[in-house]
């Protein structure tokens, strides 16, 4: 669910005990939308991650590693210039607001003690981070907002002084009388009780609103009482961390828990809350921060493969075309046969069709301006053209389908990218391949970069090896395995190139087990079941001569038929 003002709250007293206190060492910006800052503190050091997105905004401790651009964003650089060394003096949240306020001490140019103030609105696609001076003045912020009289929009501006978001006309449910809460819960329209509470009160997701009219049991008076029980835990902080999981993966996260769903899903009780967000969304951020960075490598690609199935399918119409040409051939014997009948300007032939079972007479079209022997002769031109084309045109499109299976499997490549480096290690390839332009001079200053597989350790202790990309598949399968090793790879479906490294021994089972698993995860098949995993030892494995990277033959194989297991692929990987 989105980060309400209530969860913001129950996150908000965790980070106050962690952080309070400590110091800021660094400053980073890791992606577009998200900063990190290491706090020193007495408990030790941690890293706060203050996330913009407008999907996923939200502030927790986070022990998930990100990789940095090379070049800090300029945000990045005042941020540094301001926070670095500063203390944090405590963590503000407004009333039933989605907005954190971090209130720093810090030393001027000067060597003072100034104030300063970061603020986090996580509010969608609103969200923003906004830097304040002592006077509340806007330093900078993350995403300026240059509002305009015609659309109302609160203005957020370097050198304006900061307005908190205008609020909802709703009533605070902490704040406001029981006489209040009573007459809104007045229903004289009819509307459905979820959508009654959310209009009612502010800082109360759409969640929350089903699970408080669930537990009612969609009686109005019974939904009083469960709004003045859920109040009073809200006002005594009686929170907890609670993850919804269904069919094995996270779907949602609360702080209370939920029945609402039944048994399908599975309310699993959290230590703290930090911990259950990296969990919940360490995925969706690589997959952001992939898509972001990666943008220009999707579009490329993306294009490049409709180009290919356009063409292809232009391709499959020529070829069922000229399944037809025996009889091409058959009307150019038809004429050859009745040449003598016929004359010079003739625009139909009618004959008998001594092909048909029946011999029917049938209607030959003719070009007035041939003669007979001439329309005979362009009837076979084009029956031994389609004969050559259909040759040709069974080539093109067993090139075209290999080009799209390739295309194909680059873009499952970039959806494993892990950083920035992965990203290169594919523009490299594609450049390679001539699908992206590279100048000369550039081409001379580019530093080839050489990224290192995913490395995994079986419940036995063999080690597993898998590839992120096209060029790493290839390097793992054809250079790095000897081959005695197992290969593995789902049958018919992109996916990354699987090692078990045997050691010269043979491999238990329940290694190879888990090597099909992850060859399973790694691939367009990761949210299916009982997918097929081919898996072979490597000597049986041979890269075509010409073939693209990444694509290879094998014989004499098995088939696994494996679930994939988020779980299994984080407890096997090797930090």
């Amino acid at each position: 669910m989105p980060l309400d003002a209530i969860c913001l709250s129950a996150v908000a007293e965790e980070l106050r005990a962690a952080l309070v206190g400590g110091r800021i060492d660094k400053v980073y910006q890791p992606g577009r939308d998200e900063v990190v800052l290491a706090v020193r503190g007495s408990e030790g050091n941690g890293k706060l991650l203050l996330s913009a997105s407008p999907n996923q905004p939200r502030a927790q401790l986070t022990t998930v590693s990100r990789e940095n651009p090379g070049t800090p964003p300029m945000f990045c650089m005042l941020l540094r210039k301001h926070l670095t060394g500063g203390r944090i003096l405590e963590i503000v949240q407004p009333p039933m607001e989605r907005l954190l306020d971090f209130r720093l001490e810090v030393l001027d140019e000067l060597g003072d003690r100034v104030e300063r103030r970061l603020i986090l609105e996580c509010m969608g696609r609103r969200a923003n981070l906004i830097l304040l001076d002592g006077e509340g003045r806007i330093v900078d912020c993350l995403r300026r907002v240059d509002g305009d009289l015609a659309s109302n929009q609160r203005q957020v501006l370097p050198g304006m002084f900061y307005r908190l978001p205008p609020a909802p006309d709703k009533l605070d449910l902490l704040a406001c009388s029981e006489e209040e809460r009573a007459a809104a819960l007045e229903n004289p329209m009819g509307k459905s009780l979820d959508k009654l509470l959310l209009d009612a009160f502010t800082g109360i997701s759409p969640l929350i609103a089903r699970e408080l009219v669930f537990r009612a049991g969609e009686d109005p008076a019974a939904l009083r009482e469960e709004l003045e029980k859920f109040r009073t835990e809200v006002q005594e902080k009686r929170f907890a961390p609670y993850l919804l999981v269904r069919e094995g993966r996270a779907v949602d996260f609360t702080f209370l828990p939920i029945l609402q769903y039944g048994p399908e899903t599975e309310c699993r009780r959290q230590e703290r809350f930090s911990p259950m967000l990296d969990a919940f969304y360490e995925t969706r951020d690589q997959a952001e921060r992939v898509r972001q960075r990666g943008q220009d490598l999707i579009k490329s690609v993306t294009s490049a493969r409709d180009r290919v199935a356009r063409k292809l399918a232009n391709q499959e119409r020529e070829l069922e075309a000229t399944l037809d040409r025996e009889r091409l051939r058959e009307l150019g014997d038809i004429i050859t046969s009745n040449l003598h009948a016929m004359h010079k300007g003739q625009s139909v032939l009618r004959a008998v069709d001594f092909y048909d079972p029946e011999c029917r007479e049938v209607e030959i079209r003719l070009d007035p301006l041939r003669t007979p022997q001439q329309n005979a002769a362009k009837y076979y031109k084009d029956y031994n053209k389609a004969k050559t084309a259909e040759e040709m045109l069974t080539i093109q499109i067993e090139k075209g389908e290999k080009e799209l299976e390739y295309l194909n499997s680059v873009l499952e490549n970039i959806t494993l990218a892990e950083g920035e480096r992965d990203l290169q290690e594919i523009r490299q390839e594609l450049a390679d391949t001539g699908y992206l332009r590279r100048g000369k001079t550039a081409a001379k200053r580019e530093k080839r970069v050489s990224g290192k597989p995913m490395e995994f350790r079986s419940s036995a202790g063999l080690r597993i090896s898998v590839g992120k990309n096209n060029s790493q598949n290839d390097q793992l399968t054809t250079k790095m395995a000897f081959k005695s090793d197992i290969w593995f790879h789902t049958q018919k479906i992109h996916g990354s190139h699987v090692i078990l490294w045997t050691e010269g021994g043979t491999p238990d089972v329940q290694s190879l087990h888990e090597a099909a698993v992850l060859a399973a995860w790694f691939s367009q098949g990761r949210e299916g079941k009982k997918v097929p995993v081919d898996y072979t030892p490597v000597k049986y494995v041979k890269k075509p001569a010409g073939a693209r990277p990444g694509m290879v033959i094998y014989t004499t194989y098995e088939t696994a038929y494996v679930d994939p297991d988020g779980e299994l692929v984080k407890r096997l990987r090797i930090k």
